[in-house]
């Protein structure tokens, strides 16, 4: 996998995903960022195959990344 450069958002979301299946609107009131901003981050790392969406606004951490 290459590496990318993880901004805190990106840090934030990857360490609370470590601990289980999230949605955008949990991980940005955990983190006091916006919903919005949290999912643009999230479809970042499913794009880089870090993350995975299983269902309608709901993440987890990809166990077999692509790339």
């Amino acid at each position: 996998m290459p590496e990318i450069h993880l901004s805190p958002t990106d840090r934030a979301i990857v360490e609370m995903l470590q601990e289980g299946r999230c949605t955008p609107a949990y991980i940005a009131s955990k983190n006091d960022y916006s919903r919005a901003h949290v999912r643009n981050r999230l479809h970042r790392l499913v794009e880089l195959g870090y993350v995975a969406r299983i269902h309608k606004g709901l993440y987890e951490i990809e166990t077999n990344p692509i790339k």
